[in-house]
């Protein structure tokens, strides 16, 4: 009993250590979801799981959660292997991808602000969507700069083949976030 209430306590409601354990545990999944990729031969962009955690960072941290994106940037622009392919370091970023990565963070953010707002669920669906597509288009962006080609051209390459596959990871997002959102309030 007396260890339930130090716990409530000191890490529940002192939410600074879990907002920045949260900040840990979602720089950490997204560098495993970089791991579960998926090349496409026409795409200098593979699919990869890390989408569903930058929307879940958004979810559950708040605008905070666009810190832990940060934090997984400079954890591999610091050496470690943890961008796809086991990519890392500065150059990554200057990469096909670096626009993507960029827009994990903004994606976060945004996503962080206005899902604490929201009301209804049909609202929350469609603003989680819409914040995996901002990634899809600043990845989208950077490839139209960095290749040199139309902005169709780049939308076709960067964004038309992963909209499917992050429809699909958005509803997941959601279904799982709708369920456990009260425990997440009291927690983050």
């Amino acid at each position: 009993m007396i260890m339930q209430q130090i716990l409530n306590r000191d890490l529940i409601k002192d939410k600074v250590f879990c907002r920045a354990f949260g900040v840990f545990v979602f720089a950490i999944l997204t560098c495993l979801g970089a791991f579960i990729r998926i090349p496409l031969p026409f795409s200098p962009v593979p699919l990869t799981l890390q989408t569903l955690f930058v929307i879940f960072s958004g979810l559950f941290l708040g605008p905070i959660g666009a810190v832990s994106q940060v934090f997984y940037i400079v954890l591999g622009i610091w050496g470690l292997p943890i961008f796809t392919n086991a990519g890392f370091g500065i150059s990554y970023l200057l990469g096909p991808t670096g626009g993507y990565l960029f827009g994990f963070v903004l994606t976060a953010l945004i996503l962080g602000i206005i899902s604490k707002t929201l009301t209804t669920n049909f609202k929350l669906l469609v603003i989680i969507i819409l914040s995996s597509l901002l990634i899809l288009f600043c990845g989208s962006i950077w490839l139209a700069f960095l290749l040199r080609i139309s902005f169709g051209r780049a939308l076709f390459l960067g964004m038309l083949p992963f909209i499917p596959g992050d429809i699909v990871k958005s509803l997941l997002a959601y279904s799982i976030y709708k369920k456990i959102r009260p425990r997440i309030q009291e927690i983050f």
